[in-house]
């Protein structure tokens, strides 16, 4: 209802003035302008595009809606004649803004020094705010997940279940933990056997301890406490953080790098320096090697040299092996619609130990038999439980997450790190990945639409005015517009995300709106030749009515989600507390800087214009 009443608003002040053919604003102009402003969301793809595109949808059935049912309905509300009442908030305003733009008129070197310096400031200050994908939303509960020693055997992890469940416990806002050890029972999951998983339930945020006021201070309590374990590796997410996280890497956590090789040796080498590296910087949370267990092997290392005095192949002697202790399929048994594999291998008396294994005979060509110890050395070895390989490569894994810090500053820092501290040998890459890929990819393709956004907004402004000179100015009003959402972000805390991104693109359609509105009132006074003071003067003040609605509409119809700290509010705060700071910003210039420019541009142009124009030649007459 707030939107439609704005734009129901906006719509009926903005195409009043028709004096000219190219001055006034028409509604579908004013409508494609809107529409504009809103193709850079339009745009967004996968994750981002799931949750900003019913935003950008709703907005643009709003001003549908504004331009064709609501003028109807003001029709038939508004056909009797009615006493106009006049607010007295709008008298107040009135009163106070008459000599604020009178001083702003007669200052316009000290209003212009004002918005450059207010500019520049806020470039400098926006590097300073940080990046994120998207602001970690608290799902009121939380995933985490532990990769127990290599050797633990089931029994031994589930004796260690519970001290682990109540270490989690010892925090008082968990509710219950729910466990899961080892392997999903169908397969779908390739971890390993000393793979723990703990779902822990949450109480509401404001059951909190005042000591833990978010979910990463709530982390790092559950982590100190889970140190005092020796040999475990633990990393925190949530449910559906998971998820999302796993699909993009293929691992947990936030970030995982990947190092990419032939050996398995060098890349567990590799992925510790790059471990330790990432560990040691500021933000680093979970930082851990995946994947990178091993388990007890029984290694049957063949002698090279004593195979060919027994006139043995290699080949079939590994066969030979294999059959003996893993067995092979021989055959197949059907028993109705059933088959069976009918398998041939050693029984287990002869296969249980390595003395057994080592006085296994082998047949030679000749009909007699040796052991295998003979020619092949029997011991117990270590090998890796899991070899993972993307692309065709072998490949090893660090995750990690991060709090405390904002996600870009972090991967920057770490890249520069590992990047300085770890070379990696010929024929080994090593990626980086997780949820700054979106982030990337996200902002990678707002900076492509959103310039796209404005110049078509530049072109619906021209074939409006019909001037470059009062589009441009327009435009360039627009960047002053959005200095205050970037001052809301500073003040709350916030990096700069696709939340933001979207905030700002949302304030752009109203910061544009704003300057057309001001400049069609002005130009309409223009053109019944009042002169440029007075029509600056009056036009603006004629607009301060609908300046002061939008406004305030805009920031007090979001001032709660901008206030908000409930479950779900992380995702729609840095939208709101950019329109509530931009809208004030836009506010501000609209209605003080705008004119100011536009008054001593147009003296310009004129001084321009004069100076150009040759000065006619005056003959003195001698004095007699």
């Amino acid at each position: 209802m707030n939107a439609l009443l704005e734009l129901s608003v906006r719509t009926r002040l903005f195409a009043r003035h028709h004096h000219d053919q190219r001055g006034g604003a028409s509604h579908a102009v004013s409508l494609l302008i809107s529409i504009a402003a809103y193709l850079p969301i339009f745009s967004l793809q996968r994750v981002e595009g799931r949750i900003f595109a019913p935003l950008a949808h709703t907005v643009v059935s709003a001003l549908l809606v504004s331009f064709t049912l609501v003028p109807a309905l003001l029709y038939f509300a508004l056909r009797k004649p009615r006493v106009q009442r006049i607010s007295p908030l709008l008298v107040w305003a009135q009163r106070g803004f008459k000599p604020l733009l009178s001083w702003a008129m007669r200052n316009g070197l000290a209003v212009s020094i004002a918005c450059a310096s207010v500019l520049v400031a806020t470039g400098v200050l926006l590097p300073r705010l940080g990046s994120e994908f998207l602001p970690a939303l608290n799902e009121g509960a939380l995933y985490v997940t532990f990769t127990l020693p290599d050797n633990i055997s089931a029994e031994q992890g589930r004796a260690l279940t519970p001290l682990l469940k109540q270490k989690l416990r010892q925090s008082p806002e968990v509710v219950e933990v729910l466990s899961q050890l080892g392997r999903p029972e169908d397969g779908t999951d390739p971890t390993l056997p000393n793979n723990l998983e703990i779902f822990v339930k949450l109480k509401p945020l404001d059951q909190w301890r005042p000591s833990v006021p978010t979910l990463d201070a709530l982390t790092y309590e559950m982590a100190q406490n889970l140190s005092d374990v020796p040999g475990i590796d633990f990393n925190f997410s949530q449910p559906i953080r998971d998820n999302v996280a796993e699909n993009i890497s293929g691992q947990f956590g936030q970030i995982a790098v990947e190092i990419y090789g032939d050996d398995l040796q060098q890349l567990q080498q590799l992925a510790d320096s790059v471990r330790d590296r990432i560990a040691s910087v500021p933000g680093a949370a979970d930082v851990g090697v995946v994947k990178a267990s091993e388990s007890p092997q029984i290694v049957v290392q063949l002698d090279r040299d004593a195979l060919p005095r027994y006139d043995l192949d290699m080949g079939l002697v590994q066969d030979y092996i294999e059959t003996s202790l893993g067995g092979h399929v021989a055959a197949e048994l059907w028993e109705g619609q059933r088959r069976f594999d009918v398998t041939v291998r050693l029984p287990p008396a002869s296969r249980s130990d390595l003395s057994s294994i080592r006085a296994i005979k082998l047949p030679l060509k000749d009909g007699s038999v040796i052991p295998l110890s003979a020619v092949a050395q029997v011991k117990l070895g270590s090998g890796r439980a899991a070899i993972t390989r993307e692309n065709g490569k072998r490949y090893v894994g660090v995750r990690m997450n991060v709090r405390g810090r904002h996600l870009g500053s972090f991967v920057n820092e770490a890249r520069a790190r590992v990047a300085s501290a770890v070379p990696l040998p010929d024929g080994y890459e090593l990626t980086w990945g997780g949820e700054f890929e979106n982030q990337e990819r996200a902002m990678a393709r707002l900076r492509l639409v959103i310039p796209i956004g404005l110049l078509l907004t530049f072109l619906l402004l021209f074939s409006t005015f019909g001037t470059l000179f009062d589009s441009l100015i327009i435009m360039a009003v627009v960047a002053l517009a959005l200095v205050g959402g970037v001052v809301g972000l500073a003040f709350a805390s916030m990096p700069l995300s696709v939340s933001a991104a979207v905030g700002v693109i949302a304030l752009l359609g109203q910061a544009v709106l704003n300057g057309v509105l001001i400049v069609s009132a002005i130009r309409a006074r223009l053109a019944r030749g009042e002169a440029l003071e007075l029509a600056v003067l009056l036009g603006t003040e004629e607009r301060l009515r609908a300046v002061l609605m939008t406004a305030f509409l805009a920031s007090l119809g979001l001032l709660p989600a901008a206030l908000s700290h409930a479950i779900g509010s992380e995702t729609q705060r840095p939208i709101a507390v950019v329109v509530v700071a931009g809208t004030v910003s836009a506010a501000f210039v609209s209605l003080v800087a705008l004119p100011v420019f536009y008054a001593a541009m147009c003296r310009l142009r004129v001084w321009v214009s004069n100076s150009g124009r040759e000065k006619p030649v005056v003959a003195a007459e001698p004095i007699n």
